[in-house]
């Protein structure tokens, strides 16, 4: 995907430098969570019972819903800090907006 690409699929012009790692790690529950939802559609082709696909949506459900709460852990912890150590009040407002779309 190129760059333009990438900026347009972007929600606002704001970036965020991760590291290696923590794009790795970030990456890696994503991997677990669309190999998740392929065993779902398998099991929906192989007309699987409806309990058993609704436990595995259960599971997809948690592991999409960790990888959010590490996602937000880290935006406060680089994000909302620098911003609010630079004076940037703002910053407490966005994270409220977050929150509030986090939390439905």
């Amino acid at each position: 995907m190129s760059d333009q690409v990438r900026q347009e699929a972007c929600c606002c012009a704001r970036k965020k430098k991760r590291t290696p790692e923590e794009v790795q790690a970030l990456a890696h529950r994503l991997n677990r969570v669309e190999g998740q939802i392929r065993g779902i559609r398998a099991m929906l082709e192989k007309d699987a019972y409806c309990p058993d696909i609704l436990t595995q949506v259960a599971a997809a459900t948690a592991a999409l819903q960790s990888f959010g709460r590490e996602l937000l852990a880290s935006h406060i912890r680089s994000c909302v800090v620098e911003d609010i150590h630079s004076g940037k009040d703002e910053a407490a407002d966005e994270l409220i907006a977050t929150l509030q779309k986090f939390l439905k």
